[in-house]
């Protein structure tokens, strides 16, 4: 089904293993930023102790603010719970934003979803 802005599909939360991937088609930006902050809290709170939440960039190519917002409360959300966010398939914009605003080390990141399984877990 294809939305009123044109992208079909724009979250897609999968559980695979001892992660839950949560896939972004389109744009992380003040339009979409609700619906983002939704899903990965979702995410959280359903993922059981250990597991780690990935989200899969490789179909976004563009984070305003917002976005890197809700990544960032995500993140601290995360930690409080003894899970992790990593991020797979960044755009080179999205790598730009996360070391201009000097959060680049808050985020494991990895060329794609199934690299981050050589990551080193939380203990």
């Amino acid at each position: 089904m294809v939305s009123s802005n044109g992208y079909t599909d724009y979250l897609t939360m999968l559980r695979r293993q001892d992660q839950y991937v949560l896939r972004v088609s389109g744009d992380m930006d003040l339009d979409h930023v609700a619906r983002l902050r939704t899903s990965l809290m979702t995410a959280l709170s359903e993922a059981p102790e250990g597991w780690d939440l990935v989200v899969d960039l490789q179909n976004s190519s563009f984070c305003d603010s917002t976005g890197l917002n809700a990544l960032l409360a995500a993140r601290e959300q995360a930690w409080s719970l003894g899970h992790r966010v990593l991020l797979a398939a960044p755009s080179h914009q999205m790598i730009r934003l996360l070391q201009l605003t000097g959060s680049a080390d808050l985020f494991p990141l990895s060329p794609g979803v199934a690299d981050h399984r050589q990551t080193e877990q939380p203990e």
